[in-house]
């Protein structure tokens, strides 16, 4: 499964602002950017983003999986430190 196609899963079913995803082989890591991410505690967070990618992980194409959470404002100041390539 390529980069893309990660982005398109989780656009899909989450309401993203943006969303951004490296990785190689099975492992991946994976910038998500929503206000609806705003009053969630950072477990929530992570549950989130990783509810629609479960069964890929289940069956052993993603293996590792990061993840990193920010609400459209927080991400405004991070991206400068987190610019995706």
């Amino acid at each position: 499964m390529d980069t893309k196609e990660i982005e398109t899963l989780l656009k899909e079913q989450l309401a993203l602002a943006e969303v951004h995803v490296k990785g190689d082989g099975s492992h991946y890591s994976v910038i998500a950017v929503s206000d609806a991410f705003a009053d969630m505690s950072r477990v929530k967070r992570q549950q989130v983003v990783y509810a629609p990618l479960n069964a890929l992980i289940a069956n052993g194409t993603l293996h590792a999986v990061s993840i990193k959470t920010y609400t459209e404002k927080d991400w405004q100041r991070e991206r400068l430190l987190n610019l995706p390539q």
